[in-house]
């Protein structure tokens, strides 16, 4: 009897303590899955751009958002989810994990470490889509941000917060400015995010590699959709990227997103949209298509000082076809940024590198992004090789030219000579500046034009040495000075002796 006593007041105690822990998740029910577009039913409260939950690890996100049901993407492989799995709604909008851990790191677009360093372990979270910075909050662009091309910094300046597109046909060496210019901002308190998008895992590695060894990978972040991945994957990628650059950005720091390719981009875009069973318009792509990438490049910015001074620096890229700039997505990305550096595939075949179309090449930003020494030095170049381009032409037909007419040509040809540069050899301002003067100033006209980057090479070397007081006094004061120039010349002098009679 006392044995029974004691189970009753142990339950009776049980009872007591007794706490029920509920709580409410909204589910629903995949009706269609395939290529990694998945239909589902319930979840009437999701929103647009939520995180699902598919179970395993496997997430989505809630692009069509329809009163009978919604249209997702699987962020990853669909091969697990059957008809009739459940869903979970997370409550959260797609964003991603970011701190200054993510420097030197290559990501996938969710954040997840691709690089076999450990996950990044942080409780802060990026929404990837934000609304652009506006007008009040905004500082006109007046800072450059060196590419340490010649052909770029004199003629196409680019300033921090500008977004210039770079396009051309494939293999004309797009990607290879922007990893110059991602090797050139050592020092310069600039940090840089490259983000790949449906570009093949052997590139990326190439490309991390080399920024390894040049010392680049200590201020840049890679974020890799490859080929491989998804189409869900490639969309969500550029805005990822962009998300960890606003962080750095609202810390007041000077950032710059490359985003390699948006036509990639574009296509991955339109083949989620045909998926969802979104009206087509031109060339089968969405009627928001320009939407899709004006969204993305007008986060990019130069921020006030009030509101924290940072800056993002965009560098899109986009491929034409034939050389087509005329088409779709080409047209749209160009009425979106502040100019473009277009590159040919005939002067790229001409060894002419970068393959840089200074007719069709513009910079709305202009002279406004450059330092006083370049801007006093470039005002002519543009107009003069402009002209060679048309004097060239016409050379071609012409038997006997006067002299004003070939000393023009010949000028031209040592102008277009000057500003082609080896890939992974960024030259800084200050030598840039240096160089075009001795142009201007018709030093280089005693030069044979095969020997001008002999000159260039073994000058500059003999500029580290001899001119070391210049190149200081450049650099801090950014401009060429009388006194200054009078140096150079003296400098110059003195070794073109030895060099034109070597």
């Amino acid at each position: 009897m006392a044995q029974k006593q004691q189970i009753i007041d142990e339950l009776r105690k049980q009872i007591e303590q007794f706490k029920s822990d509920s709580h409410v998740e909204s589910v629903g029910t995949v009706l269609s899955v395939a290529d990694g577009v998945v239909r589902l039913s319930g979840l009437s409260d999701a929103k647009s751009m939520e995180l699902l939950d598919f179970g395993g690890g496997l997430m989505g996100v809630a692009l069509n958002v329809e009163e009978e049901s919604i249209g997702a993407i699987i962020l990853g492989s669909s091969e697990k989810i059957n008809e009739g799995d459940t869903v979970k709604s997370t409550g959260r909008i797609l964003s991603i994990p970011v701190n200054d851990q993510v420097v030197g790191r290559v990501l996938d677009p969710l954040g997840k470490a691709l690089d076999g360093k450990g996950e990044i372990q942080t409780d802060n979270y990026q929404p990837i889509e934000k609304i652009a910075p506006g007008v009040i909050t905004r500082k006109s662009v007046s800072v450059p941000l060196h590419t340490g091309l010649k052909a770029i910094d004199a003629l196409i300046p680019i300033g921090r917060g500008q977004r210039e597109l770079i396009i051309g046909d494939r293999q004309t060496g797009k990607t290879a400015i922007a990893i110059d210019t991602i090797i050139n901002q050592k020092g310069e308190g600039v940090k840089c995010i490259y983000v790949a998008i449906g570009q093949k895992e052997s590139k990326i590695a190439n490309i991390t590699a080399r920024l390894e060894k040049e010392g680049a990978m200590e201020y840049t972040t890679i974020v890799l959709a490859g080929a491989s991945d998804p189409a869900s994957l490639s969309y969500i990628a550029p805005y990822a990227g962009c998300a960890i650059a606003e962080y750095f950005m609202a810390k007041g720091e000077d950032v710059l997103v490359i985003y390699d390719d948006l036509s990639k981009h574009a296509w991955a875009y339109r083949e989620i949209s045909l998926l969802l069973r979104r009206p087509p318009g031109r060339e089968a792509y969405p009627g928001d298509v320009f939407y899709l990438h004006s969204r993305l490049l007008e986060r990019s910015a130069r921020l006030s000082e009030e509101f924290g001074g940072g800056s993002i620096t965009a560098l899109p890229i986009i491929e034409t076809q034939g050389g087509d700039v005329s088409a779709y997505i080409p047209t749209n990305v160009i009425s979106i940024t502040d100019g473009q550096i277009y590159l040919e595939s005939d002067l790229f075949y001409k060894g002419q590198r970068p393959a840089l179309n200074i007719g069709l090449s513009v910079s709305r930003v202009g002279s406004s992004a450059q330092t006083k020494a370049m801007k006093s030095v470039a005002k002519t170049l543009k107009v003069d090789l402009a002209q060679f381009r048309e004097l060239e032409a016409f050379a071609q037909f012409a038997t006997d030219l006067d002299e004003a007419t070939k000393k023009q040509l010949e000028r031209g040809k040592r102008s277009m000579e000057l500003i082609k540069q080896a890939q992974y050899h960024p030259i800084s301002f200050v030598k840039q500046s240096i160089l075009i003067f001795l142009l201007n100033e018709g030093y280089l006209d005693q030069i044979d034009a095969k020997e001008i980057k002999n000159f260039e090479d073994k000058f500059l070397n003999y500029l580290d040495t001899a001119g070391a007081d210049v190149i200081k006094k450049v650099t801090d004061e950014k401009e060429l000075s009388d006194e200054t120039k009078n140096r150079i010349k003296e400098l110059t002098d003195s070794f073109l002796k030895g060099f034109l009679n070597a």
